[in-house]
Formats: C-alpha cells, structure tokens, sequence
C-alpha cells in the first residue's frame, strides 16, 4: 500500500446526518471468481492461528449473555515479531499484554484497562509481498455451522473449517466473494455491549473492495445486515451495513490509482489526536500510508502501519457521538 490521499480508501459515516437508500437483495449481481488466495494473508497466516493448541481466552470476562450478530468483536494479529508488536503497541496505545504459550505456539492477549481488545500470534512469514502481517476481524455470528453454509452458497471459501476451542466458542475463517480474508465467532463467553469504544479500543472496520455492490450483498445476506448506500465520489461505492440499529461497518470501492490492490478489511482505533497519533506511529517505528485528513463526520482519520508493516486506520470520534442508525 502506498501513501496516497484518496478519500476512497477508507471512510466513516455520519449515520444521523445522511437519510440513506436502502439496497434490496435482488440487487446483488453475480459474484467474481475468488483467485489467488495463497497470496492473501489470510492462508498464510490466519488459519495456523485457529488451528493451534492454544487455550484462547474468553472475549468477556465475566460472561455475558449479550449477542449483536454481525457486529465485530475482536481482532488478531499474525506478526514475524511478537516482542516488537507488542512494544509498539504499547506505547501507542498503552495495551497491555498476557503471554500465553503452549505447543510452541506464542501469543499475547492485549488489554486495555483490564479489557481484552485484541490478540497477537506469533508466526514466521516468507518474504512474499502479498503476505505481509494483518488483523483478521472476528464476527459475530449465532450458528457457524449455519454461516459457513450462506457464506458457500454466496460465492465465499472456506479458509478454516468450522472448529470451537475452550473458552472462546465457535469459529471459522472465509475469504468472500473478492477474496477479502474475515472470520466468523460465536462466543461462548457473550458478545462486547454496544458502546462507544474507549480510545485505544477498535472503533470501525472497513471492508475495501474491487465489487462494493456485491460484497454489500454478501455480507447482507451472511449477517442480515441492513445496508444503505451513502454518497461518494464519482465513480466509486460507499456502502453502510448496520445491525440491531447500529452502525456495524462500511464497504468502500478500491482506490481507482491501485488496479492491482487485493479486497481486504481495514479496521480503526479510536483517537483522540489522528495527527499526533500519526507521529506516534512513526516514532515509534511505524509508517504513515495514508496522511491524516478530515472525515466525513469532521474528525480526522490516517492509515498507519506497524514496524512489521500490518495496517489499521486512526480515528477521531466525538464523545458526543455515537453510531445509532436514525431510519
């Protein structure tokens, strides 16, 4: 990914602002061919994290009975060098982390303020371009088993076949219909509740994309989302998929000057500063992708990538705000 500025690549929404269109169904036109997944990090690197020993820890502790299907729940990380991620995280963001070792596998539970906002894995990658770190969103789903029968007759691949582990639930990982890598979670343990995200916690995913259309339609019919259309540049797509009134994510098209960019999910921390933030990043080893600009709903936001180069987005979002959808 290069640094370029094109408000394509990533956008929030102003869900009280905007009285979007909802878009049916039957809109969905037929889904792309998937091709070259070996290249995608999701092969390389997601699936060993779901197939290790590891006795993962819970998503709430203490347990809930909350469930908010399709929202996303928690986050991972694959990286080359876990004591390096964990530093820079650290002190960008001040997490926290619990080691956890078993069958040779390493892996670091990161905390904020006592509550788990992420996970990291260690994993040797090849120097391949394609495969470099990423986060892989985990949401939030009632039947995998279910899932991953829609996610099939929709176009998807099945990465990791359905699986449960102890503590954590159910689970499995897809690429959709363009390839972008994402898995499904039916916690054991609940899902998070539906509040504003501290800063340092995952605020926003979204899903960049060669056929915003169709993925829109994907997802909709994976989830049951409620999908709007938002306004965007010409030329592009800018799509929002909501669920139990709320704001879950977006779908955005490719940046028209990166024909050769793969669909992948990009998610969000919140920030207080994106422009100090982004300083941070750098020095602390890191790398500004895309410079920080004013957003749809006047904060800024930035894309980063850590020193491993795995990318996520900066996000300024009010205290006054939050993400209920006003039909």
């Amino acid at each position: 990914m290069h640094p370029q500025r094109s408000s394509n690549l990533f956008d929030s929404i102003a869900p009280n602002m905007i009285w979007p269109r909802r878009m049916q169904p039957d809109r969905a036109r037929h889904f792309l061919k998937q091709a070259l997944l070996a290249a995608f990090f999701g092969v390389a690197g997601a699936v060993p994290v779901m197939a290790s020993p590891l006795q993962l820890p819970a998503i709430i502790e203490p347990a809930s009975q909350e469930h908010h299907v399709g929202k996303v729940i928690f986050v991972e990380l694959v990286t080359p060098d876990l004591a390096a991620a964990k530093q820079f995280y650290a002190g960008l963001f001040g997490w926290t982390f619990r080691d956890i070792q078993a069958g040779g596998i390493e892996y670091a539970e990161a905390s904020l303020d006592g509550r788990p906002v992420a996970g990291l894995m260690h994993k040797d990658l090849p120097s391949d371009k394609h495969r470099q770190p990423a986060w892989l969103n985990f949401i939030a789903v009632k039947d995998v088993d279910a899932a991953k029968t829609i996610a099939l007759q929709h176009g998807a691949k099945v990465l990791f076949e359905p699986h449960s582990f102890p503590n954590r639930g159910r689970e499995a990982v897809f690429a959709d219909p363009q390839g972008a890598v994402f898995a499904v979670l039916d916690s054991s343990s609940g899902d998070p509740p539906d509040v504003l995200a501290a800063s340092g916690e995952w605020i926003w995913s979204s899903l960049i994309t060669t056929d915003p259309d169709s993925d829109a339609a994907f997802y909709q019919a994976l989830f049951d989302y409620e999908v709007y259309e938002l306004p965007a540049d010409e030329g592009a797509q800018h799509f929002m998929l909501a669920s139990d009134n709320y704001a879950r994510a977006s779908v955005n098209s490719l940046p028209a000057n990166r024909p050769d960019a793969h669909s992948h999910w990009l998610n969000f921390v919140h920030v207080k500063d994106t422009v100090m933030m982004a300083e941070k990043v750098v020095a602390l080893g890191g790398r500004v992708l895309v410079e920080p600009r004013v957003d749809r709903h006047g904060g800024k936001v930035a894309v980063v990538a850590d020193p491993t180069g795995a990318p996520f987005g900066l996000l300024e979002w009010s205290d006054t705000e939050n993400k209920e959808v006003t039909k």
